[in-house]
C-alpha cells in the first residue's frame, strides 16, 4: 500500500449554517466510506498563497492556481486512489482533485 495526496482545487464555500452542516455531514460520510484508507483527513487552505522560486523571488499564487485543501489516502495504485477520490464532496461544489503518489525517503 502506498500513500497518495489528494490535492483539492476550487469548489465553492457553503453560505448558510444549514449548507455548512450538510457539507460537513458529506465529508464525515465520505471519510467513513474510506475507512482505513484515510491516512490524514487533511484540512482546507486559506486563500492566501505564495510561491518561492529557485532564484529566491517570492510572489503571490494566482487565484486560478490556488489549492484549497488536501487529504492523504492509502491505496494499492494511483488508479485505486483516484477511484477513492471520486466520492469526495469537493467535487459536488465544482472543485477538482489532483492525485499524487508519495514515496518514503526519510
Amino acid at each position: 500500500m502506498t500513500d497518495f495526496v489528494l490535492l483539492y482545487k476550487g469548489g465553492s464555500m457553503a453560505e448558510t449554517d444549514e449548507e455548512r452542516a450538510a457539507v460537513m455531514d458529506a465529508w464525515t460520510s465520505w471519510f467513513g466510506e474510506l475507512g482505513s484508507a484515510i491516512r490524514d483527513r487533511g484540512n482546507p487552505f486559506t486563500e492566501t498563497a505564495r510561491h518561492v522560486r529557485s532564484d529566491g523571488s517570492i510572489g503571490d499564487v494566482a487565484a486560478s492556481g490556488i489549492a484549497t485543501g488536501y487529504s492523504i489516502v492509502q491505496a494499492d495504485s494511483i488508479d485505486g486512489a483516484t477511484a477513492l477520490a471520486k466520492g469526495c464532496p469537493v467535487l459536488t461544489s465544482g472543485g477538482e482533485i489532483e492525485v499524487y503518489e508519495t514515496f518514503p525517503v526519510m
